[in-house]
């Protein structure tokens, strides 16, 4: 089995008096993740959110009633728990009456669940995201030569813990998961009125990833107007689908500032939506692959080793660009991603004259591991 870098956080946050928050999207192995950890431990009690009964039982509760419900339990484990109502209140009461207990709670649409838990819980929780599987933890797995050697399948097929475990039907699993567990949480919200407008978004940003998305532009194409589309990209991005990345930007005239990009969170997903599991030899879009790939990784790598960094992309008027844009202690340092180690690049001569201080790297599939590991 797969060791998760979660996995050592978790366990030294346990019993420290306050609820524990796992939060991902589905079938990325959170709940695999809580049964390495506590296993069929008699000290536990598992309570699934997606279960109507559990959900009904939340409903009028008191801190008696639960004590009674819990028992001797000492771990009280809520999996998808932004499905029941009101679900920061219960698990406040938990928290504050019933300290004995160790609360964890999984959720897979954060915009349900940390807008019922944020003020409730506030200073009761530690909250962590987790990812489809890491290049690092699959590199701690098997080893640096062996992961690099699968780039190219990792590029189509992405890390998703299903498709890593089951070679061979890797474009089943992933057309099961696009169709049916990624969205289940997004087309259960009321906002979503026409599910087949929401189906060819997804589309439209897949086919434009690495290229700067206009709301206009999408809103044509999926028959929505701009602010739908907004709309649902946001609740794609809490539901952990896509994610934005803006433009950076100091004042400087020529650069654009309020242009966006928008990435997936797993290549594998991104190449079911448009049905195309090419391997890289028969593939024009590489490129968009390549990129797609690093910035979902080095994102994985920054929240696991609690690095704080903000990242952005920069560009200019003139379509001068630069892939990735780190801050992190005032330093900027700025990253160009090509697949090929020998690919030429020249940082833009306005950005080396107006960021001087800042440092540049170029990074490829032979050095990919000076920035995930």
């Amino acid at each position: 089995m797969i060791e998760r870098i979660l996995e050592k956080t978790i366990k030294n946050r346990l019993n420290k008096g306050k609820a524990i928050i796992l939060l991902g999207a589905r079938q990325v192995g959170k709940t695999t993740l809580l049964k390495t950890l506590f296993g069929n431990s008699p000290d536990v009690l598992w309570l699934n959110g997606d279960e109507l009964d559990v959900q009904t039982l939340f409903e009028t509760i008191s801190a008696t009633r639960l004590k009674a419900i819990f028992g001797n339990k000492k771990i009280i484990l809520i999996d998808e728990a932004q499905r029941i109502k009101d679900i920061g209140l219960r698990m406040k009461l938990i928290t504050d009456q019933i300290p004995e207990v160790q609360l964890v709670a999984t959720g897979s649409s954060a915009f349900e669940l940390a807008n019922q838990v944020n003020e409730p819980l506030t200073g009761r929780k530690w909250e962590y995201k987790m990812y489809p599987i890491s290049f690092g933890e699959m590199v701690a797995h098997h080893g640096l030569l062996e992961e690099k050697r699968m780039l190219p399948h990792r590029m189509v097929f992405g890390y998703y813990p299903d498709v890593i475990n089951n070679v061979g039907v890797e474009k089943e699993i992933l057309k099961q998961l696009s169709n049916s567990y990624l969205y289940k949480d997004v087309l259960l919200l009321e906002q979503i009125k026409k599910p087949e407008g929401l189906i060819k978004l997804l589309q439209g940003l897949a086919f434009q990833v690495g290229s700067q998305v206009s709301y206009n532009e999408l809103s044509k194409l999926c028959g929505l107007d701009a602010k739908t589309v907004e709309k649902y990209i946001v609740l794609l991005e809490q539901t952990f689908i896509v994610y934005r990345v803006g433009s950076f930007s100091r004042n400087l005239r020529s650069e654009l500032k309020k242009s966006r990009k928008i990435y997936f969170y797993d290549n594998g997903i991104r190449n079911a939506l448009i049905a195309n599991f090419n391997q890289l030899e028969f593939r024009q879009d590489i490129g968009a692959l390549w990129e797609n790939f690093v910035f979902s990784e080095r994102m994985k790598y920054l929240h696991y080793h609690q690095k704080w960094t903000n990242t952005w992309y920069w560009r200019t008027k003139e379509q001068k660009e630069i892939d990735c844009i780190e801050e992190s202690d005032g330093q900027i340092t700025a990253f160009e991603f090509k697949w090929q180690p020998n690919a030429k690049f020249k940082v833009p001569k306005l950005f080396l004259e107006n960021y001087p201080e800042s440092q540049f790297k170029v990074i490829h599939r032979d050095n990919i591991e000076e920035i995930l590991l």
